[in-house]
């Protein structure tokens, strides 16, 4: 029995589901991946849920680069569209930037508000 936590979706809803989706927006060109599409998509799930570093990604998803350069080919948006539209989940994407994030209290603005500096602009 694959542990629940490792793998919250099962192989059979993962190959009803998602997989056509995988394997319709791009094509393999050179050898077999090594890792399957499942264990990946379960790999991104792990690391969603947990918010750990990819270096950190259990040994069971099989190498976490490989996991990490699967997860950049754009799929996310076409299977989250997908599952809403087909299965009826409900997904709500928030992203928050550490760059976003991090401002000190005086960090609101510049003095002076948005006047360009510079020649003067005339009426």
């Amino acid at each position: 029995m694959e542990n629940k936590r490792l793998y919250p979706v099962s192989e059979e809803v993962f190959n009803r589901t998602v997989l056509p989706v995988i394997e319709g927006s791009y094509t393999w060109k050179g050898r077999p991946p090594k890792v399957s599409h499942y264990q990946v998509f379960c790999g991104i799930l792990y690391i969603l849920r947990t918010g750990c570093p990819w270096r950190d990604l259990p040994e069971e998803y099989g190498f976490w680069h490989v996991v990490y350069e699967r997860s950049k080919r754009g799929l996310w948006g076409k299977i989250l569209i997908m599952l809403q539209e087909e299965e009826g989940v409900v997904v709500k994407e928030v992203i928050i930037d550490g760059r976003t994030m991090k401002v000190q209290r005086h960090g609101g603005g510049q003095k002076g508000g948005s006047r360009r500096k510079g020649r003067a602009v005339r009426g």
